[in-house]
């Protein structure tokens, strides 16, 4: 067998950089294309989530915020209310307890005195519990978490002759009903089943309203 001997040896590994840069220059373009179109998904991603509507959620409870005032939704409602015992304002040694309420309808309204809704809607409620109680139904306040002084105060000041009692330190009960804010009231029916919430002071249309749920007519 006969060697080329025009070929110089030298010659032979002339072709193999050109070989690598080829090889290189394929792999340089190839890594691009990738880069170029990840660039491109998280753009995509990127601008899918920017045009999509964000899930709504309920706002939390600003009684500043008039937008926020009126009936909302509760986990609440279709289920019993959440029992409680709490002291009277009139007296530390008298206690409520909603399961001794059952029978009747109960308007359960969170306040405090220095909020200014409550003292805003306190007349209201006043007024409101003179024309239902002869109809087998309980108006009662739970004052969150304050001096009891400060809360006697009000409910002197505005007249109030329906039953307040004051809510535990750690305001356990507005906690046991999801309150985020005063004032908030709470519709329960004879049977112990919350059927409405309303944030905010009450409006004469919507007690009346609420009202109705509990089969109590608002005279």
């Amino acid at each position: 067998m006969s060697i080329d001997k025009s070929l110089e040896p030298g010659d032979l590994p002339v072709q193999e950089p050109e070989i690598l840069q080829k090889r290189s220059r394929k792999r340089n373009i190839t890594i691009f294309v990738v880069v170029c179109l990840l660039n491109v998904g998280l753009l995509v991603l990127l601008w899918t989530q920017l045009m999509t509507p964000r899930e709504t959620h309920s706002p939390t409870h600003s009684p500043d915020d008039p937008s926020l005032v009126g009936e909302v939704s509760s986990p609440l409602i279709g289920k019993s209310a959440p029992n409680f015992t709490l002291p009277t304002l009139s007296s530390t040694e008298a206690q409520v307890s909603l399961a001794d309420l059952k029978g009747k309808a109960v308007v359960l309204n969170f306040w405090a005195s220095w909020c200014q809704p409550c003292q805003q809607e306190a007349a209201f409620l006043q007024q409101t519990w003179t024309r239902i109680q002869s109809q087998k139904v309980v108006m009662l306040g739970i004052d969150t978490p304050e001096s009891s002084q400060n809360a006697l105060n009000f409910i002197h000041q505005y007249g109030l002759t329906y039953t307040n009692v004051k809510d535990t330190v750690q305001g356990s009960t507005g906690l046991d009903y999801g309150t985020t804010g005063q004032p908030e009231t709470f519709f329960i029916d004879r049977n112990g089943i919350v059927v409405a919430r309303w944030i905010g002071p009450l409006t004469e249309a919507g007690m009346r309203g609420e009202l109705a749920k509990l089969q109590v007519t608002l005279k």
